[in-house]
């Protein structure tokens, strides 16, 4: 039996009195696109931090290809993150380095790749996203916010990475270029044979990346199965994340 690429068991994380996972259970496979759905403030992004090692666990295991990854230091920490890649919220970009050197940031500053090999992976890397050489010398100034977006998904394939997260990767987009992005997302992981893990709100964006959604809910994966299947998961909290309705199990918090 195969060893999952990504592996997280009974996974507890508190701030304070605030408990945030309180025992994630998910195991994702080599080559699958796993999108985790949720209300703002359930602990998707501490989910994806926690993998990464930004934020440690109170408890629980993670393992990345069989290995516990969760208390790594120095240089097998450091090993270790080479196998990820990030397409950020928001693109990220540094504004005063010119679009070649936000794609190869990673290669120079982290890898100790020369500038002139560095800046020929970029464009390499460019032209994977759609975007023509004449961009490489121009600033993330200059560019539209879907632009932006290709950068970030260049920069996130650069270092040819095992294992790529997207945090809300069409926030601030719209619909058509929200769409654009999901499609080069789907054929960037497709073709690179990438593990994805993704979070967003927008179920759009989910049923087209991924080929399996889990949606978390106070601290815990109440759901877990194929995108197909998700509209008749027979889950009311699923049902009710994905019909966007105020009526159901899930109440906000409204003052009055």
């Amino acid at each position: 039996m195969s060893v999952p690429k990504i592996e997280l068991k009974g996974v507890k994380k508190r701030f304070g009195p605030k408990v945030v996972l309180d025992g994630i259970d998910l195991s994702i496979n080599a080559g699958d696109s796993l999108v985790i759905i949720g209300g703002s403030g359930s602990g998707k992004s501490v989910t994806i931090k926690c993998v990464l090692g930004i934020i440690r666990p109170d408890a629980g295991t993670i393992t990345v290809d069989g290995e516990e990854v969760t208390h790594l230091h120095g240089s097998k920490r450091d090993e270790y993150l080479r196998k990820f890649g990030m397409l950020f919220q928001g693109g990220a970009l540094f504004d005063s380095l010119p679009v070649w050197e936000n794609v190869a940031f990673g290669l120079i500053q982290g890898r100790g790749v020369d500038r002139k090999h560095a800046r020929e992976i970029a464009i390499e890397k460019l032209a994977k996203v759609g975007l023509g050489p004449e961009v490489a010398s121009l600033s993330p100034a200059e560019l539209s916010g879907g632009m932006q977006k290709r950068v970030g998904l260049a920069r996130a394939i650069a270092a040819d990475p095992q294992i790529i997260f997207f945090d809300e990767p069409t926030t601030g987009l719209d619909p058509i270029m929200a769409d654009v992005i999901n499609d080069l997302i789907a054929s960037t992981v497709r073709n690179l044979g990438v593990t994805a893990l993704s979070i967003t709100h927008d179920l759009v964006s989910a049923r087209k990346i991924s080929n399996r959604i889990a949606m978390i809910y106070k601290g815990k994966i109440i759901w877990d199965g194929a995108t197909k299947d998700i509209d008749h998961s027979g889950n009311p909290y699923v049902d009710q994340f994905i019909h966007g309705s105020a009526q159901g199990p899930i109440q906000m918090e409204v003052r009055r």
